[in-house]
């Protein structure tokens, strides 16, 4: 049993160090990114997965008690609700008339 305790243990520190390092560069990138629009991306989709890495952590260092449930309907609200916000977001901006930079090729 005591072997078991310690994979789990594993298990759970990877995925709260891999959510950790996804937030980090997310984070990154939205320091670095150059416009709005790549900014968005950067935080929208590394940060959504980062955190679904950290509460999967969580879930498997809680085992299956009650808290493991709050974790699942908390991932789930922000499953529904990430997407809707970044959505929301983006469209005022761009009704707001700040619009995507395009780049001409040049050959």
């Amino acid at each position: 049993m005591q072997n078991l305790n310690f994979l789990f243990d594993i298990i759970s520190w990877t995925l709260l160090l891999a959510g950790s390092f996804f937030i980090i560069i997310g984070s990154f990138g939205i320091y670095r990114f150059p416009e709005f629009w790549s900014r968005l991306q950067a935080s929208s989709v590394i940060d959504s997965l980062g955190l679904y890495l950290i509460l999967l952590g969580l879930g498997v260092q809680s085992g299956f008690t009650f808290v493991t449930v709050k974790l699942i309907i908390i991932g789930l609200f922000l499953f529904l609700t990430g997407p809707t916000s970044t959505h929301a977001l983006a469209n005022a901006a761009f009704i707001s008339g700040l619009r995507p930079e395009e780049k001409l090729e040049t050959n």
